[in-house]
């Protein structure tokens, strides 16, 4: 059964920056070995995460490439944006949008802004998900922080 986990992000603007909170979440299970992808709405998104990423200190390299590049298979952590499929079983969605199929993934991970408009998009998301048989986790943002 697929997992849905939704962050909630808090009214601090120190703590509401959703592709940091996705970088330490890609830094902890890029950890813990396993294989994503991080789902972004343009290319250009996609390639300034993936800037954010080679920012980690060469201790906490995290292999990641945008989609299509890299090796054959691509590294553990693809980056892809638009309408592309993602092709591991673990999801980080930083585009905001519905991810078709649900049931196809193992884990898919998003967040609640605090934007208005931004939350009911991400309480239809949320819906949506439940309504395709996933279990709903919700957490705080700062779950993600928590070390």
């Amino acid at each position: 059964m697929t997992q849905a986990h939704f962050y909630q992000l808090s009214d601090d603007p120190q703590a509401n920056d959703i592709a940091m909170l996705a970088c330490d979440l890609v830094a902890k299970c890029y950890s813990e070995k396993k294989r994503l992808t991080v789902l972004c709405t343009e290319q250009a998104d996609a390639e300034a995460f993936s800037e954010l990423l080679w920012q980690h200190p060469p201790e906490r390299f995290i292999a990641h490439n945008l989609v299509g590049e890299g090796p054959s298979g691509g590294a553990p952590v693809e980056i892809t944006w638009a309408n592309q499929t993602a092709l591991r079983s673990i999801v980080i969605n930083l585009a905001g949008a519905q991810i078709p199929n649900p049931e196809r993934y193992h884990t898919i991970y998003d967040f609640v802004p605090v934007a208005e408009a931004d939350k009911i998009a991400a309480r239809t998301r949320y819906a949506y998900f439940k309504q395709a048989g996933c279990a709903m986790q919700f957490f705080p943002a700062s779950a993600l922080t928590t070390k």
